[in-house]
C-alpha cells in the first residue's frame, strides 16, 4: 500500500493552499492601518535532520496586522522512531512493529495579530502514511484575548458548513473532540473559544476523506478573514494589550506541554525553527 501517487496529490494540494494563505494575508497587510510598511513573509527552505524531506517556513514579523504569523508547509519521509513506534502501535496502527518506515504531509498557521481586538488562530490540515494504514487530521481553532460572541459564532458556522457535505456527525463530534484537545488541564480553561479537531481519519475512502481535509483547509480564509479585517482597526489601549499578552501565555503553555504537532516534529528531527513557529513573539505572565 505505497500509495505514491495519493500522496503526491495531497502534498502538492497542501502547498497550493499555503500559498493561498500566504496571498492572502500579505494582501490583507496592504490594507492595514497605521503608517508602518505592509508586513511581507521571510521564506526559508526546512530539512528533516538526516532524514528525508523536509518544507517551507514562511514567517511573517511586526505587520500592520499580524505581529507574527507562520504558514508552514512539509513533506517527510524516513522511519519512526521507538517511542514513535510504540505510540502509534498503542494507537492499532498495523504493522508499525516490523516496518517503521512513515510519510508525512501537511499545512500549519498560527496568526498573533496586533491588535488586541483581533483574535489569534490556528490552522492545520495533514495526512500521515505508513505502509500499513493513512490517515487524515486537522482543523481550525480560534483564540480571542478578548472574545467577541458575533466573531465566535461566525467562525464556527463557517466550519459547520464546510463539515455539513462530508458527514452529518462531523461538526458535532469535531467541535467535542476540539474542546477536549484545546483544554489546558493545569489552568481548567480552554485556550480559546475552540473550532475543530480530527485525527487517525480513516473512513476507507481516501478520495472521501481526502476532500473533508480539502474542505477544512479552503473554510479557513472565509471564517478568519472577516474577523481580521473587522477588529484590525478597532481602537485600543494598555489594559487590552496587557490581556493580550497574558493570553498569549496561555498559548505558549499549551503548545509546549500538551500539543501532538510539536511533540512529533520535534521528536522527529524537523528543523526546531519551523517547529515553534507558533510561539508567540511576545507573552506575559502575571
Amino acid at each position: 500500500m505505497e500509495m505514491q501517487d495519493e500522496r503526491q496529490e495531497a502534498a502538492v494540494w497542501f502547498r497550493a493552499l499555503r500559498d493561498r494563505i500566504v496571498a492572502a494575508f500579505e494582501a490583507l497587510e496592504e490594507r492595514g492601518p497605521g503608517s508602518v510598511p505592509p508586513g511581507r513573509f521571510e521564506m526559508r527552505e526546512t530539512k528533516r535532520g538526516e532524514e528525508g524531506g523536509g518544507g517551507l517556513m514562511s514567517v511573517m514579523r511586526g505587520g500592520r496586522v499580524f505581529e507574527k504569523v507562520g504558514v508552514n508547509w512539509s513533506a517527510v519521509h524516513g522511519d519512526l522512531s521507538a517511542a514513535a513506534r510504540q505510540s502509534m502501535a498503542a494507537r492499532g496502527v498495523p504493522g508499525i512493529e516490523t516496518d517503521p518506515r512513515f510519510w508525512a504531509s501537511g499545512i500549519s498557521l498560527v496568526a498573533h495579530m496586533q491588535n488586541p481586538h483581533a483574535p489569534a488562530v490556528h490552522m492545520n490540515t495533514r495526512m500521515f502514511w505508513t505502509p500499513g494504514a493513512w490517515w487524515f487530521g486537522g482543523g481550525a481553532d480560534l483564540n480571542p484575548c478578548l472574545e467577541v460572541a458575533e466573531d465566535t459564532a461566525h467562525f464556527h458556522a463557517t466550519l459547520r458548513d464546510a463539515c455539513a457535505a462530508h458527514g452529518a456527525d462531523y461538526y458535532d463530534r469535531f467541535k467535542a473532540w476540539a474542546d477536549e484537545y484545546f483544554f489546558i488541564p493545569h489552568r481548567g480553561r480552554a485556550r480559546g473559544v475552540g473550532g475543530i479537531f480530527y485525527d487517525d481519519l480513516n473512513s476507507g475512502d481516501w478520495r472521501a476523506d481526502f476532500a473533508f481535509t480539502r474542505a477544512v483547509g479552503e473554510a479557513f480564509l472565509p471564517a478568519f478573514l472577516p474577523l481580521a479585517e473587522k477588529r484590525m482597526a478597532q481602537p485600543w489601549g494598555e489594559a487590552e494589550k496587557d490581556a493580550q499578552l497574558v493570553h498569549r501565555g496561555l498559548y505558549a503553555e499549551y503548545n509546549l506541554v500538551y500539543d501532538r504537532g510539536t511533540k512529533f516534529g520535534l521528536a522527529s528531527g524537523h528543523d526546531p525553527e519551523a517547529v515553534l513557529m507558533s510561539l508567540p513573539p511576545l507573552a506575559k505572565w502575571v
